[in-house]
């Protein structure tokens, strides 16, 4: 591994800790490096406050020591002033040495201008290491600012014999506790979630984040002739809810009725996700609503829990093709997570 790929492996594991906190912004680490030791490590860690360099920055005591330094950042530094000033504005007065990135931002409000910036002033760049593995970590906002839309998480628990809930809807509790609770965890790390009809109607879920520490996603359901009681647990109020329909428009306080087409509903609901800038969204069912987005080719991610349960008869799975992308156990179950590429072999 070169020294560059080590450092920047140290931005990645440091941008994590924003991790549910950072959205919609991207998710950053930086480390300040002179005479082959860190002098300085930061990372963003809530949207709206200082970005990952400035952090990094604000964490070398001798300010001296920066003239002629090394930064590592996963993404490029910002050019332009948006809730904070431009971070390649800081480096050039710092006269930092050389800077080195994994990814450029595709956000067309940099896209290279903190780059050109940088360059211009004759600092050093070194762009592309590590490149793979920083979109991977960034996927959600590079998803949002290349496609125009948010990052879609499917993820449904099926029987060992293929089914996703009985005959009747009932569906609980397929996979085990332990299954469950990374569900908590997974939701603290979206911006939002997302069910149908019938899976609100029969589950009666409340799609916020227990078990686990951090925020909850903005709760989102789809009841298209607006059928749903009230009386559910996602019109408590307790949480920013939008219910997408055919019928009409409302705003009340946490709770919005938008109104979309018939036609194109699911691309029209995903443009209202990008209009209100929600970068991912986790859809936990139920198979129909499922099947929705996996027969438009809506998807980046399936997380499907296999248990060792069965059902014999009842609501089946959604079908699909994808690609296995990772494997593993947890208590009983298994988890399969697919990609919707198919995946092309290593030459």
């Amino acid at each position: 591994m070169s020294t560059d790929e080590h450092y920047m492996l140290r931005c990645f594991e440091l941008a994590r800790q924003g991790i549910g906190s950072v959205s919609p912004n991207p998710r950053v680490g930086c480390v300040i490096v002179k005479d082959g030791k860190i002098i300085g490590e930061g990372w963003h860690k809530q949207y709206g406050s200082a970005h990952a360099e400035v952090n990094a920055i604000n964490g070398v005591a001798d300010k001296n020591q920066l003239t002629g330094s090394t930064v590592y950042v996963n993404l490029e530094p910002c050019s332009h002033f948006g809730k904070t000033p431009p971070c390649a504005d800081l480096l050039i007065t710092h006269k930092v040495g050389k800077v080195v990135i994994a990814n450029t931002d595709t956000n067309t409000l940099v896209g290279g201008k903190g780059i050109a910036k940088l360059k211009a002033v004759g600092i050093e760049v070194v762009q592309g290491v590590l490149e793979r593995e920083g979109r991977e970590l960034n996927k959600r906002f590079f998803t949002f600012h290349e496609r125009q839309r948010p990052y879609i998480i499917l993820k449904w628990a099926q029987t060992l014999d293929g089914f996703i809930a009985r005959a009747n809807y009932e569906s609980k509790w397929i996979s085990h506790e332990q299954s469950r609770q990374l569900v908590h965890k997974w939701r603290s790390e979206e911006d939002a979630v997302l069910v149908g009809t019938k899976t609100a109607a029969h589950d009666n879920p409340l799609l916020t984040v227990r078990n686990w520490s951090g925020r909850n996603p903005v709760r989102l359901v789809i009841d298209r002739f607006l059928r749903l009681p009230d009386k559910l647990s996602l019109f408590d109020g307790s949480v920013k809810t939008i219910c997408y329909n055919v019928l009409k428009h409302e705003e009340h306080a946490n709770l919005m009725l938008v109104r979309l087409p018939e036609n194109n509903f699911i691309e029209s609901l995903l443009e209202h996700l990008v209009s209100i800038g929600l970068q991912s969204v986790m859809v936990e069912g139920g198979s129909t609503t499922l099947s929705l987005f996996l027969n438009a080719g809506l998807w980046d991610e399936a997380r499907v829990f296999t248990s060792t349960r069965q059902f014999y008869t009842g609501i089946a799975a959604p079908a699909f093709t994808g690609s296995l992308v990772a494997e593993e156990r947890i208590e009983a179950d298994t988890l399969r997570v697919y990609s919707p590429e198919v995946l092309k072999p290593h030459h």
